[in-house]
């Protein structure tokens, strides 16, 4: 059995290239998008869902919540980063890449904070994946989902996407090394619904 990660459906802001509050909700094409994820997990044995709490995560949970009939487990840990007063500006009227700085932003969280609050989401999710008898998904955020994958599923020859695409699955091993057997699929999305090429994996 497995861990899968699968990032939230896409939103306004995605689509704007816009450092997203924390109540970013889906758009309709992420609602159809968390729909579509849901009925592809559906045929699969999921026994758990963690999930971010933020809205535009806790929708996208709620719709595989439905399809699978298993409740979910709400944390904080599963948060996208915090880049604090930075929310709500677009990517491109910054000077510079807010993805890639590691300083925290004011009111935000520096890349070193972020990175100690994704281990213990890794360790919180492999310690829920050991006591169930099925598949544990995990419904979290683009920055997020690399951090696990640079630091926590190694990806071997596999190669990091350059962004995470909304609603992709990833499955991972649940015992170590936790390698990943699928990284960033997302057959399940028809092209009316296919992620926003413009957008990027930071919300």
């Amino acid at each position: 059995m497995s861990i899968i990660l699968v990032r939230h459906g896409e939103t306004p802001l995605n689509v704007a290239r816009t450092l997203q509050p924390a109540d970013t909700p889906l758009s309709e094409t992420g609602r159809q998008q968390a729909q579509a994820v849901a009925r592809r997990l559906a045929d699969l044995k999921i026994a758990a869902i963690l999930s971010s709490d933020l809205p535009r995560a806790m929708q996208t949970a709620q719709a595989i919540a439905a399809a699978t009939g298993v409740p979910i487990t709400p944390t904080p840990l599963l948060h996208e980063r915090n880049f604090g007063a930075l929310r709500g500006q677009p990517y491109d009227s910054l000077p510079y890449n807010p993805l890639t700085m590691t300083e925290a932003p004011p009111g935000g969280e520096s890349v070193a904070a972020f990175e100690q609050r994704v281990a213990l989401a890794f360790a919180q999710m492999v310690e829920l994946r050991g006591r169930i008898d099925g598949h544990l998904a995990v419904v979290t955020h683009g920055l997020v989902i690399r951090a696990l994958l640079a630091r926590h599923f190694p990806l071997g020859a596999q190669t990091m996407p350059l962004r995470v695409g909304n609603t992709s699955v990833t499955i991972c091993g649940a015992t170590p090394p936790h390698a990943p057997e699928l990284v960033d699929c997302t057959r399940h999305l028809d092209e009316a619904i296919a992620h926003d090429a413009k957008s990027l994996s930071g919300g």
